[in-house]
C-alpha cells in the first residue's frame, strides 16, 4: 500500500461512496450490499491507482470488502 492509500483514506474514500460516516462500515459488511455501484467502484479504484494501488475492478468486485480490500492493496491478501 503507498503512503498516499492507507485504511484510513480507504474507509474515508468508501464512505464518501456511500454517503456515510467513516465509522459506519465495518470491514466485513459487503459492500454492494450497501449500495456501492460498478460505477463507483470503477471511481474508487481509479482514486486508488492515482495513489499508486496496483488494482484491477476484478479484484475489487469479486470480494467487496474494506478487509479485503485493505489486505489485497497491502499484498497481504489471504484468499
Amino acid at each position: 500500500m503507498s503512503d498516499q492509500l492507507t485504511a484510513a483514506t480507504m474507509r474515508a474514500d468508501v464512505a464518501e461512496m456511500l454517503y456515510r460516516d467513516p465509522g459506519e462500515t465495518t470491514d466485513e459488511e459487503n459492500l454492494f450490499d450497501c449500495g456501492l455501484d460498478s460505477m463507483r467502484l470503477m471511481m474508487l479504484m481509479e482514486r486508488w491507482r492515482e495513489a499508486g494501488a496496483e488494482v484491477s475492478f476484478v479484484e475489487l468486485a469479486e470480494r467487496p470488502t474494506l478487509g479485503h480490500w485493505t489486505k489485497l492493496l497491502a499484498g497481504r491478501d489471504d484468499g
